[in-house]
């Protein structure tokens, strides 16, 4: 089975997410200049096979599209002409940031090692990750 790979992006960073082959399990991979993306997807699919590609919705707590979604939106513009065979969902990233950092004051991080921007976006592609494959598996349950 093919591995489903989610992104945080950021206009300077992209944190990167990937599930086990099985699809079960959400594990940060890395944090990338974006710049550098389509160049390290393009390698990465030389080793690996993706499902799916998610991708982080920043939305206002009103709903509506944050500042932010003009670049996203363009950046997933770019992933779907490079990569058309992979389909590209969205998922709410709403409070990804401050769970990230939560998550790791309760692993017990340091602070100094909390402020690494690079830590905070591989955390939050994986907190995007796995709100997505529980989102799938609700509506596997649902549809059953």
């Amino acid at each position: 089975m093919a591995r489903i790979m989610a992104i945080d992006y950021g206009t300077k960073r992209v944190g990167i997410a990937v599930t086990d082959p099985n699809q079960l399990i959400a594990n940060g991979l890395t944090t990338i200049h974006s710049k550098d993306f389509t160049a390290f997807l393009k390698e990465y699919l030389n080793t690996e096979e993706i499902a799916c590609i998610v991708v982080g919705e920043p939305k206002r707590m009103n709903n509506e599209a944050s500042h932010v979604e003009i670049q996203i939106a363009s950046f997933v513009k770019t992933l779907q002409k490079n990569f058309p065979l992979i389909p590209v969902e969205r998922m709410d990233e709403r409070f990804t940031s401050k769970l990230a950092v939560r998550t790791m004051i309760d692993g017990g991080m340091k602070k100094k090692d909390r402020q690494n921007k690079e830590t905070v976006d591989r955390i939050s592609a994986t907190i995007i990750l796995q709100s997505y494959m529980e989102m799938k598996e609700n509506q596997s349950k649902t549809l059953k």
